[in-house]
């Protein structure tokens, strides 16, 4: 028992880290919203210091998550994800795993963008990710590249390069995204016929 509440407030700070990055906020601005000191935060990303009740409340709150998403209640043998939708500007990322600190996979719904949103400036983090589009269309911004990507492409990528995904289209667009740590890249493997 005491193992498995070891092992569960281990899983916490890279959960919370991966929800602070995936919202793109900084320590300070999550020390804004919550109240809780930039030390105090990093130290609960880096696993240095024990999550409470105290601190968890506030950043379930700011996270729009509830305390279980936080702290990944203990398996009851249900495989099924139930991780609820992120919602920033428009797009939709629903959780298809629920495990921080490895693969991640999303699937992710993108409104059709203004033409001006390719004037946006690419982004670059830790990371490589792999990306299949299901619906629509997908506008990839890779550095010097501009690609297009229809139903049925995927694209790979180090995310350190920096990137930008629109929808050039006139409806929503599906994608299915896999995000992984720095080094960790998907390898596809088809039998062949």
């Amino acid at each position: 028992m005491a193992k498995d509440l070891d092992s569960a407030l281990a899983a916490v700070g890279p959960r919370l880290r991966e929800l602070r990055q995936r919202r793109e906020m900084t320590l300070t601005q999550l020390a804004e919203s919550t109240g809780i000191s930039v030390s105090t935060l990093s130290r609960l990303e880096s696993g240095t210091r024990r999550p409470t009740l105290e601190l968890l409340l506030p950043l379930a709150e700011a996270y729009q998550v509830t305390l279980d998403e936080l702290v990944d209640a203990p398996e009851t043998g249900d495989p099924r994800v139930r991780a609820r939708p992120i919602e920033r500007g428009g797009r939709t990322w629903i959780p298809l795993t629920r495990r921080p600190g490895g693969l991640q996979a999303f699937k992710q719904i993108l409104p059709p963008d203004p033409p001006a949103a390719c004037d946006q400036e690419q982004k670059t983090h830790e990371g490589y990710e792999w990306l299949y589009v299901l619906s629509g269309k997908v506008r990839l911004l890779l550095g010097e590249h501009d690609i297009v990507l229809t139903p049925g492409e995927a694209a790979e990528f180090d995310t350190r390069l920096p990137h930008l995904i629109l929808n050039p289209g006139p409806e929503p667009a599906e994608v299915l995204n896999i995000f992984g740590p720095q080094g960790e890249r998907l390898h596809v493997r088809a039998r062949s016929t």
